[in-house]
């Protein structure tokens, strides 16, 4: 074939064109497999925060396998389900669907030989989602652990609900008051409230705080 007529010049952009299309496509494939198993291994490593479990230069995997015994899925009303794959929800989306049709995920865990059950929370802070998960201890009533994170609260401020000192502010406190769900208030630091427990906010990201005191109490709320 003549390498200058127009006919090889087109066989020619044609298959380039073939070539560069399946490489493209076979990047994206592996890329997303890679970036959903990345998005599974750091929902692991969050569950497992919210159960005092030390990742830092662990198998997280290994970790999560050890500890997290079930994943259940309740529905609305409370009652569990006999479906699998609890972890696969996602509280978000489950949130936006009919009361009748969410299905809630409880992670039943056991830390040296004691029953702890961790729930997924979700809510809005000043400026974007924030987001976590509370441990609970068999009574499912006292706080084991707590997890925070967010997306894009103020650095400084905001931002401090994704640190251990805050998180560890909750420990042992309750969420149930004489047998009703009270959640756990973050008030201003040095103010308080009588009704249920609560812990100090963070000072200077009053908004973000009540925006954890709003995420916890309107998920746990979800589980009748």
């Amino acid at each position: 074939m003549n390498t200058n007529s127009n006919l090889y010049t087109i066989i020619y952009a044609s298959v380039i064109v073939v070539i560069v299309a399946f490489v493209l496509a076979f990047t994206s494939s592996a890329l997303k497999d890679r970036q959903e198993k990345n998005v599974e291994l750091d929902k692991m490593k969050q569950i497992l925060s919210a159960l005092n479990v030390d990742i830092k230069g662990q198998d997280a995997q290994a970790l999560y396998a050890k500890y997290v015994k079930q994943d259940i899925i309740i529905n609305s009303e409370g009652t569990t389900t006999d479906e699998k794959g609890g972890f696969n929800l996602v509280l978000k989306e489950e949130l936006n669907k009919k009361l009748s049709e969410r299905k809630l995920a409880i992670y039943v865990c056991e830390i040296d030989g004691q029953t702890k059950y961790v729930f997924p929370l979700y809510g809005q802070g000043l400026w974007g989602p924030i987001w976590g998960y509370v441990g609970l201890n068999e009574d499912k009533n006292t706080i084991f652990g707590t997890y925070f994170s967010h997306q894009g609260e103020t650095p400084g401020l905001g931002a401090e609900i994704a640190t251990k000192p805050f998180q560890d502010n909750f420990l042992g406190k309750q969420i149930m008051r004489n047998g009703a769900l009270m959640s756990v208030a973050v008030v201003k630091p040095g103010q308080s409230v009588n009704d249920r427990d609560y812990v100090d906010g963070i000072s200077g990201g009053t908004i973000t705080s009540k925006a954890v005191d709003n995420m916890m109490s309107n998920s746990l709320s979800q589980y009748g």
